[in-house]
């Protein structure tokens, strides 16, 4: 029953989105194209990972909203031209689901999470597009954030057994880049201290995996925080009758060091 109700309602937003577009719909709307889109569907993106963050139910459900507006909009202009439809997207993602999931459709069991993975990384390499074997690393796209496309290239090789045994070795792993990256700074090569300063990268976010850390978050957590405790460290020398650019080191040092020792504080209070 619920989900008839949901392909009912799902169907009148088909509607809406097709008057939009039609002959009397928005003047706006008929404007756009894919690539005119690109930023909105971005930004709700980023919104609703936001609102992920906060875990606002109200929120995460707007936004939601507001993310399925960008993938209706993609789908409708993609029918006006005879590319595909809704219909085809939802019946192509039904059965993708179906296919990749045999543990629940065909009854084959499988024990636990890193199981399921392994197998769902398996079967995405033997599917086929034309005769060439799609790789088990898969297409993600380079407009994704670094850190987070690294973080899932080191997951997929690792659900096909390309990995190392435990945290042990990603630790030399960061160790021996980070030597490297020193020998490559003290030649004077850029491009080198460049490519070495991104092995060292990678290395990290690989170890960020092993700590069951998301590198991409704990990056972003760091760059907040220290937004933060500069706010403070400015605001401490606006008080003074001071900028930081009139400010020595030390005296910004102090102020950082108050900063933390504040944050510290807080967090005991919880």
């Amino acid at each position: 029953m619920k989900n008839e109700l949901a392909g009912k309602t799902f169907a009148k937003l088909l509607d809406v989105m097709a008057q939009l577009r039609g002959d009397n719909g928005c003047p706006w709307d008929k404007e756009q194209s894919h690539a005119s889109l690109r930023t909105f569907l971005l930004e709700e993106s980023h919104e609703l990972l936001d609102a992920l963050d906060k875990g606002d139910s109200a929120q995460i459900r707007e936004e939601l909203g507001d993310l399925l507006h960008q993938i209706i909009f993609h789908c409708q202009i993609a029918a006006e031209s005879g590319a595909f439809t809704a219909g085809d997207v939802v019946r192509d993602l039904t059965e993708k689901m179906v296919r990749r999931h045999p543990h629940v459709f065909s009854g084959k069991a499988l024990p636990d999470s890193d199981t399921v993975l392994k197998q769902w990384a398996k079967i995405k390499a033997n599917e086929k597009d034309g005769e060439t074997p799609k790789s088990a690393l898969g297409n993600l796209p380079k407009s994704m954030p670094a850190l987070a496309r690294a973080q899932t290239i080191t997951e997929r090789a690792s659900q096909v057994g390309f990995d190392w045994p435990d945290i042990l070795p990603v630790w030399g792993k960061v160790e021996e880049e980070l030597a490297e990256l020193k020998t490559a700074c003290s030649s004077g090569d850029k491009q080198r201290t460049g490519e070495e300063l991104g092995d060292l990268l990678f290395s990290l976010v690989n170890l960020s995996r092993f700590l069951g850390l998301q590198a991409e978050d704990v990056l972003a957590q760091a760059t907040e925080r220290f937004i933060k405790r500069f706010s403070y460290v400015e605001t401490r020398l606006h008080e003074a009758g001071k900028g930081p650019s009139a400010a020595s080191l030390e005296v910004m040092d102090r102020l950082w060091d108050e900063a933390k020792e504040l944050e510290r504080k807080e967090k005991n209070k919880i």
